[in-house]
C-alpha cells in the first residue's frame, strides 16, 4: 500500500474515507491499469476525497468517471474527470452512463452500500465492463447487515449474489442439468476473488475448458469430460468411506 499510504498525507480538504485493508487490494488488483488510459467508473463521491486520489493515481489520460445520487457532489469535479448524477439503481441512469462514458475498464462500486444497489448497478454495467476488465464492489460487509438488505445468508444479500455467480462461473461442469443448467456468464466471468469487504468480477472471454493429456509426448485434447453425467471419484470406497 506504499502509493496509498504516501498520498494520505497530499489530500486536500475532500475528505476521504476508506477501510486502511482495502488499499492492499487496490495495489494487487489495480496496478496493471495504471499505465494505460483507461476508463474508469467510481459509484459515490460522498465528500470528493476519491476524485483526486484516482486522479493522481492513474494514467494522465485516463477517463475517470463519478456517479453520486447529490447533487452538490458535483462541486466535487476536477479538471478531466466527470460527475455525473443519479441513482445507481436507476437503469436510467445507468444506461446513460454505459452510452456516454463505456465500456469500462474498471468499475468501482463505494455508492449507498444497500444490497439491492448493488445487485442492480452489478446486473446493469456488467455487459458495458471491457475485455479484461474489473468490476469491484467495496463495503461488502454491509451484505451481513440487516438493516443494508443484507444478513447472515440472506438470498437477497450482495454476498450471496456473488456466491451464485461463483456458482454460474462453474457450470460448464454441471451435473445436474435441471438443476444447475450451463450459465452463459461462464463464458465471460474468469474469477471471482473474494478479499475481506470487497469482490473483484474478472472478465475475460473463455472457452469450455479442455483437458489435456500427454505421455510419451503425444499430446491429446479433450471436452469429453463436460458431457458425462453421473461421474464418481475413482477412489470411491477405497478410503474407508
Amino acid at each position: 500500500m506504499t502509493w496509498f499510504k504516501d498520498y494520505l498525507s497530499r489530500t486536500d480538504d475532500r475528505l476521504l474515507m476508506k477501510w486502511t485493508h482495502y488499499f492492499d487490494v487496490y495495489e494487487r488488483e489495480f496496478t496493471r491499469f495504471r499505465a494505460s488510459p483507461i476508463s474508469f467508473l467510481e459509484i459515490g463521491v460522498f465528500k470528493g476525497g476519491s476524485i483526486p486520489m484516482w486522479k493522481s493515481y492513474f494514467h494522465n489520460d485516463a477517463r475517470l468517471t463519478f456517479l453520486d445520487i447529490d447533487p452538490d457532489c458535483a462541486r466535487h469535479a476536477d479538471p478531466g474527470t466527470t460527475v455525473e448524477i443519479g441513482k445507481q439503481a436507476d437503469p436510467e441512469t445507468l444506461a446513460r452512463l454505459a452510452a456516454t462514458h463505456g465500456p469500462f475498464d474498471l468499475i468501482l462500486d463505494d455508492g449507498s452500500h444497500v444490497n439491492a444497489h448493488q445487485i442492480a448497478s452489478f446486473n446493469a454495467l456488467w455487459p458495458h465492463i471491457a475485455e479484461g476488465g474489473l468490476y469491484v464492489v467495496e463495503d461488502c460487509h454491509t451484505s451481513y447487515w440487516p438493516g443494508f438488505g443484507g444478513g447472515y445468508r440472506n438470498e437477497a444479500s450482495f454476498i450471496e449474489f456473488a456466491k451464485r455467480k461463483l456458482d454460474a462461473m462453474h457450470s460448464w461442469y454441471t451435473d445436474q442439468d435441471d438443476l444447475f443448467p450451463f450459465d452463459p456468464i461462464a463464458e465471460q466471468l474468469h474469477s471471482v476473488r473474494f478479499y475481506d469487504s470487497i469482490t473483484v468480477f474478472e472478465k475475460r472471454k473463455s472457452q469450455p475448458p479442455t483437458a489435456v493429456t500427454s505421455q510419451n509426448g503425444n499430446v491429446q485434447l479433450s471436452r469429453r469430460a463436460l458431457e458425462i453425467r453421473g461421474r464418481k471419484s475413482a477412489f470411491a470406497g477405497k478410503d474407508g468411506t
